[in-house]
Parts: C-alpha cells; sequence; structure tokens
C-alpha cells in the first residue's frame, strides 16, 4: 500500500520523516525519498503498521498474510512516478520476495477523493492482493498517493529517465596500432611466412 507524507522530496530525507513518525507514534515499513533513492525501514514486513491505513475501522494494515505500508515522500497532487524515481527496483525486488504481486487490482489510485461507486468495489479488489494506493483501502478516506501510474511504479512501462547530468564527453578513441577500423586485425611487424 502506497501513501505520500504531502511534502515536498527536495526539502525532506527518509531519515528525517522516519524519525517524525516514530515521534508521532506512527509508523510505516518503508520510507522512501524517490528523488534521492533514500530508504528507511521501520518495520518487517512481518508486523502490521497498526491503525494507519484506515484510523477508527477495523485495521486494514492487519489483514492478510503480510500488508506493507510504504511511505513515498512526495505530494498525492504531483503523481511521483512523473519524475525519476531512484532505488525503486530494490524497493520492488524486496516486495517481491513476500510475494506481492506486480498488480495493481483497483486501477490507477484517482487524483482526489474516490467515487463512492470506487468505494464500494474496493472490499472485493482488496481481498485479491497486490499494490494500492491509500486511497483504494477499503474504509480509508485518504487522497494519497493521486493518481501515479501503476504500470511505471511497477515497472511495466518506461520509467522517466535520470535528468541529464553534466558530465564531460569522453575523449575520442586513440589509434590502437595493428588494427584495421574495418576490423582486420593487422599485426604490425609480423613476419609473412
Amino acid at each position: 500500500m502506497w501513501l505520500t507524507t504531502e511534502s515536498d522530496p527536495a526539502a525532506l530525507t527518509a531519515s528525517s520523516v522516519a524519525k517524525r513518525l516514530v515521534g508521532e507514534g506512527r509508523t510505516a515499513h518503508l520510507v522512501w525519498n524517490p528523488r534521492t533513492g533514500e530508504t528507511v525501514q521501520l518495520l518487517p514486513a512481518t508486523a502490521p503498521a497498526g491503525g494507519e491505513l484506515t484510523p477508527n475501522l477495523p485495521d486494514r494494515a492487519c489483514e492478510g498474510r503480510a500488508c506493507i505500508t510504504i511511505t513515498v515522500i512526495g505530494w498525492s497532487d504531483a503523481p511521483f512516478t512523473d519524475a525519476p524515481l531512484r532505488e525503486l527496483a530494490p524497493i520492488l525486488s524486496w516486495l517481491d520476495t513476500w510475494e506481492v504481486p506486480r498488480r495493481w487490482p483497483a486501477g490507477t489510485p484517482p487524483a482526489g477523493l474516490p467515487s463512492p461507486r470506487e468505494r464500494a468495489r474496493g472490499e472485493r479488489l482488496w481481498a485479491r492482493g497486490g499494490h494500492f494506493g491509500h486511497s483504494q483501502v477499503p474504509g480509508a478516506h485518504a487522497t494519497t498517493p493521486g493518481a501515479v501510474s501503476p504500470d511505471v511504479l511497477l515497472g511495466r512501462a518506461e520509467a522517466l529517465p535520470e535528468p541529464a547530468r553534466s558530465v564531460p564527453a569522453p575523449p575520442p578513441a586513440l589509434p590502437v596500432a595493428g588494427f584495421d577500423p574495418d576490423g582486420d586485425r593487422r599485426f604490425a611487424g609480423a613476419a609473412s611466412g
């Protein structure tokens, strides 16, 4: 289950958000800053992030073999999948080890609160397992993570490239003695026999 902090990933580290969550008596399994790739694990996958998904209702975080929450530093009105996702692959690999299927049963999360119709069908979809936005958890009244792209997040589509860095071009290759650019090797000074 993915949610956002509603804060600027350029201004916060995953460590500072993790400390804030602990200080507030809240938790998550992972806190991830997609801009820097920094990830902090607060809980093992076997421990529920109780009370985080549906406060004052049946605790959805305690359902299933593993219900893993990932707190992403970002905004719901600016989907984090629209920017580079540094160090996403290790997170997905970790989720794979817990047999979280790489599917998003409820479809793309809404940009705001889900409609009553979407909330009504959420129970059936939740039972299928896979990845969900916090806004798609049955009983939750959340808007996070916003309209993220499940295909980009789960690695089935081309993620945005890393921003270009000003790295000088390498110098041109030096000619190699005895090598023909057409692919024939020539050994300078070799005697023919």
